[in-house]
C-alpha cells in the first residue's frame, strides 16, 4: 500500500478551483507582500531576486511541482514573458530572462524565513484557517 502524502499542496489547490486569476495589481501586491520577507543570501554572486525565486516557486507548485527538482523544472521550461512578468531579467541584452538553476531554488527555499514568509502571506488570504495560529500549532 502507497504512502499517504503529508503534502499540504493538494488541499492548497482544492481552495483555488473557481478563483479568477490575479490582474496586474493584485501580482503587484504579492510582490510587495514578498519584498518584506528577508532575504539571507549573500549579496555577490546573487543573481535572481528573492521575490522572483518565491513566485516562480509559486506558480510551480499551483502547476502541479511537488518537488524542489520538479520546481526548477518547471521554471526553466517556462516562457520568457513569463519570467519578466515574474521579475526575471536577463544578464546579456539579446537573451531573455533567466531560470534559476535548482541549486539556486533549493538553497532559496531551504533559507528562507517561514516565520517572515507567513507574516508578508497570511494577512493577503481571508478565512486562512491557520491565520494567527503560531508555527507549532499549525496542521
Amino acid at each position: 500500500m502507497p504512502a499517504c502524502s503529508s503534502s499540504p499542496i493538494p488541499p492548497g489547490l482544492g481552495q483555488l478551483v473557481g478563483v479568477a486569476p490575479p490582474s496586474s495589481g493584485e501580482i503587484a501586491g504579492l510582490f510587495a507582500l514578498l519584498a518584506a520577507v528577508p532575504d539571507r543570501r549573500c549579496r555577490r554572486g546573487c543573481r535572481h531576486p528573492l521575490v522572483f525565486v518565491v513566485a516562480l516557486a509559486a506558480c510551480a507548485v499551483l502547476a502541479g511541482a511537488c518537488s524542489l527538482a520538479a520546481i526548477a523544472e518547471w521554471a526553466a521550461d517556462a516562457p520568457p514573458d513569463l519570467l519578466i512578468r515574474l521579475g526575471g531579467s536577463g544578464r546579456e541584452p539579446d537573451t531573455g530572462p533567466a531560470a534559476p538553476a535548482e541549486a539556486t531554488v533549493r538553497s532559496v527555499l531551504q533559507r528562507i524565513d517561514g516565520d517572515a514568509l507567513d507574516a508578508a502571506i497570511v494577512p493577503g488570504w481571508p478565512g486562512d484557517p491557520v491565520a494567527g495560529r503560531p508555527r507549532s500549532q499549525r496542521p
